[in-house]
C-alpha cells in the first residue's frame, strides 16, 4: 500500500450537506465514528475540572463573552443557517437573538439559581445543619435536531455549561455547519478552557456513539422513534436522558376572542419556518359561533402570502425533502375522511411552488433539486382519528375544527399522544389562563403562540409523546447538576437515635414526644 492509501484509509469518510432550497452543496463535514467521540468525551472530560472549579462569576464572564463573539458574528451564523435549513435568512436572524437572550439569562442566573441553600432540619435532627449544593454532572452529550438548529440545542448547551459542565454536541446530518460554528465561536471567545464545547459531525451512528459513551447525561431533541432508541442505549449504562420529541400543538380559540388577532397567531404559527416548529400550531378547535369567521380570516391571511422559491418567501422548503411525503398523506388522508380543503390541498405538495405577484401560490414546473416547497394547507372538519389530527405533519398545514364548548375544546386537546404546547386565545384574560390551567401541554400561551419561547426563565417541555424533562429556566439549570445533601452536626444531640448506646428508655421517651407532637400540631 502507497503512503497516499495509506492516508486515505486513515482519513475519515466525509458526507456533503445540501442546500434545501436550490439543492447546490452547502459544507462538507467529516463522519466521527465512536472513536473519535471518545476522545471528544475524554477531552470534554478534561475541560470540565477546570471549568467546574472556576467561581460562578468567572464561569459567568466566560459565556457572556462567548454571548458577545455569537452577538458579533450574528449575520455568519444566520447565513449558516439559512443555508442549511432554507429559511429565510430574516427567520435564521431572530433564531440567533432568542439563542442570545438564553445564553444571557443563564449566565446571569446560575448562580442565583444554583448556590447551595440552607434548608429545615426538623425536631428529630435538630442538631444538624442541613443544606443542598447543586454539582455539575460532568459531561453532557446533546443531539440537536435540524429544525432550529442553534435556539434548541442552545436550550441544553448554554444551561449545561452554566452549570458548570462541559458538552459534546452532535448536531443533525442536516445542519452540522451550525454545530460546527457555535463550537468554533466558543473556542476563540474562552481559548483557556479548551474542549469545553466539542461537536461531533455524521448521521444516526454518531449520535448512537455519543449516547453510548462515557457522558454523564444526554440531552435528546427529535421524533419519538429516535428517542426511544437513543434512550435504550443509555439504558445500558444507566445514563440520564432528557428527551424533547415534538407535538401535535392545539390552540382554543372562545367565542368571545379576538379573531383577527387568532387567525393572526394561528397563521404564524402554523406555517412559520414552514410549519415545522415543534411548538407551533398544528390543531385549532374554536367554539362553533366563531368557526366560520375564524376560518375565513385565516384563509385570507394564508392565501396572502408570498410562499416557493422567491426572494421574499416567508417560509422556505421543506428542510427534508421526504417531508412533504407525510403532509401529502395527512393531507390527503383527512380529505379521504371528509375534511374540507379550504385553502391548497394534496397538489399543494409539489416538489417546488413560486408565488404570483398577487400572492396566491401556484404549482410551478420547476426541476425537484429546487426544494420541496410546500404551500399552505387550510383544512376544516377533520376527523379526529385522522393522521392529520394524531401525528405530527410537521408542515404548512392546519386543522380548524368546531367545538360545541370550551370544555368539549379542552378534552380534545389533551386526547393527543403528545403535550408539548398549546395556546388559549379568550377575550377574558382570566378566563383564557383558567383554560390553559386545564391543558395537559407542558407550556401555553393566552393570545398569543409561542409566547413562552421568547421567556428565558420559563421551563420548556411536554409530557407522553412529547418527551419529559425539562430545558430553559432554573428548572433548565438544575436539570444538569445532581443535587447534594449535606448535613453538619452542630451540638449532640440530648436522645442520640442512631446510637446503640441509648438506652431504651430514652428511645421511649422521644417516641412518646414525638408521637404526641404530631397528635396535637
Amino acid at each position: 500500500m502507497t503512503r497516499t492509501d495509506q492516508d486515505a484509509a486513515t482519513r475519515p469518510a466525509t458526507f456533503t450537506v445540501h442546500s434545501p432550497a436550490t439543492g447546490d452543496p452547502v459544507g462538507e463535514h467529516p463522519v466521527h465514528g465512536p472513536q473519535d467521540v471518545a476522545r471528544a468525551v475524554e477531552r470534554a472530560r478534561t475541560a470540565t475540572a477546570g471549568w467546574a472549579a472556576l467561581s460562578a462569576a468567572h464561569r459567568r464572564a466566560h459565556l457572556l463573552r462567548w454571548k458577545r463573539a455569537l452577538a458579533s458574528s450574528l449575520d455568519a451564523v444566520a447565513e449558516t443557517i439559512a443555508a442549511e435549513t432554507g429559511k429565510p435568512r430574516g427567520d435564521a436572524a431572530l433564531e440567533v437573538i432568542l439563542t442570545l437572550e438564553h445564553l444571557n439569562w443563564a449566565a446571569r442566573n446560575a448562580d442565583r439559581v444554583l448556590r447551595g441553600r440552607r434548608v429545615r432540619s426538623g425536631l428529630p435532627a435538630a442538631g444538624q445543619r442541613a443544606s443542598v449544593v447543586h454539582r455539575p454532572l460532568g459531561v453532557i452529550g446533546v443531539i440537536g435536531p435540524w429544525n432550529y438548529p442553534l435556539y434548541t440545542p442552545m436550550g441544553s448547551i448554554g444551561y449545561a455549561l452554566a452549570a458548570g459542565n462541559a458538552v459534546v454536541f452532535k448536531p443533525s446530518e442536516h445542519t452540522p455547519g451550525t454545530g460546527v460554528l457555535l463550537a468554533e465561536l466558543l473556542a476563540s471567545a474562552v481559548p483557556e478552557h479548551a474542549g469545553l464545547l466539542t461537536t461531533v459531525t455524521g448521521t444516526g451512528a454518531t449520535g448512537e456513539a455519543l449516547a453510548g459513551s462515557d457522558v454523564d447525561k444526554v440531552a435528546f431533541t427529535g421524533s419519538p422513534g429516535t428517542a426511544r432508541k437513543v434512550m435504550a442505549v443509555c439504558a445500558r449504562s444507566l445514563t440520564p436522558f432528557l428527551a424533547e420529541c415534538g407535538g401535535k400543538d392545539a390552540t382554543i380559540v372562545t367565542a368571545d376572542a379576538d379573531l383577527d388577532a387568532a387567525a393572526d397567531a394561528v397563521v404564524w404559527g402554523a406555517l412559520s419556518n414552514a410549519g415545522q416548529t415543534c411548538a407551533g400550531v398544528e390543531r385549532v378547535y374554536v367554539v362553533r359561533e366563531a368557526h366560520a369567521p375564524l376560518c375565513r380570516k385565516v384563509v385570507e391571511r394564508a392565501r396572502a402570502l408570498r410562499v416557493g422559491p422567491v426572494p421574499d418567501a416567508v417560509y422556505g422548503p421543506m428542510t427534508m425533502p421526504a417531508q412533504a411525503a407525510v403532509v401529502r398523506r395527512h393531507v390527503e388522508q383527512a380529505l379521504a375522511g371528509g375534511a374540507r380543503a379550504l385553502l391548497g390541498d394534496a397538489t399543494s405538495m409539489s416538489t417546488s411552488t413560486s408565488t404570483e405577484a398577487s400572492g396566491t401560490s401556484r404549482t410551478s414546473g420547476a426541476s425537484a433539486t429546487s426544494g420541496a416547497f410546500v404551500a399552505p394547507v387550510v383544512l376544516a372538519d377533520v376527523p379526529e382519528d385522522s393522521p392529520a389530527m394524531t401525528e405530527e405533519t410537521f408542515g404548512p398545514v392546519v386543522a380548524i375544527n368546531a367545538v360545541t364548548s370550551v370544555d368539549e375544546a379542552v378534552r380534545r386537546a389533551n386526547a393527543s399522544p403528545y403535550a408539548l404546547a398549546a395556546s388559549v386565545f379568550c377575550h377574558d384574560r382570566r378566563a383564557g389562563a383558567a383554560i390553559a390551567a386545564r391543558l395537559r401541554a407542558g407550556a401555553v400561551s393566552v393570545n398569543s403562540v409561542l409566547g413562552f419561547a421568547a421567556v428565558p426563565a420559563l421551563p420548556f417541555g411536554g409530557s407522553g409523546e412529547s418527551g419529559f424533562g425539562r430545558i430553559h429556566g432554573a428548572d433548565g439549570l438544575r436539570a444538569f447538576t445532581a443535587p447534594q445533601s449535606v448535613t453538619v452536626q452542630r451540638f449532640t444531640p440530648p436522645v442520640n437515635l442512631t446510637s446503640f448506646s441509648t438506652p431504651a428508655a430514652a428511645r421511649a421517651r422521644a417516641v412518646a414526644v414525638a408521637r404526641w407532637l404530631h397528635r396535637h400540631r
